[in-house]
């Protein structure tokens, strides 16, 4: 089995199983598994994030390496997914916290 899949698969177990089975184990006075859920989700949305912005990032200034005349025009091309992608993972981390306030 592949690394992508072992972590495809904790995943999956990570993001469905375990806030699946939350409200059982809560309802029998063991655990809240819904904050382990939570801390999980805020985990991967900010690995995501850091990852899409890292490779925006080096993209960038790989190309504007190859041409320093296109700087200007390579920056604000990338400045918009950057901002778009930020406020995504923004929104997704309020999301996440609703729900555990909520609870």
């Amino acid at each position: 089995m592949t690394r992508t899949r072992k972590y495809a698969i904790v995943t999956w177990l990570a993001l469905f199983v375990m806030p699946a089975i939350a409200p059982v184990l809560a309802a029998e006075g063991s655990l809240n598994l819904h904050y382990f859920g939570a801390a999980i989700g805020l985990g991967i949305i900010v690995i995501g994030a850091a990852l899409g912005i890292g490779k925006f990032a080096a993209a960038a200034a790989e190309s504007i390496a190859r041409q320093p005349e296109a700087a200007a025009q390579i920056t604000g091309a990338v400045n918009l997914p950057l901002f778009l992608l930020e406020g995504v993972a923004i929104l997704a981390e309020v999301f996440v916290l609703l729900i555990v306030l909520m609870k």
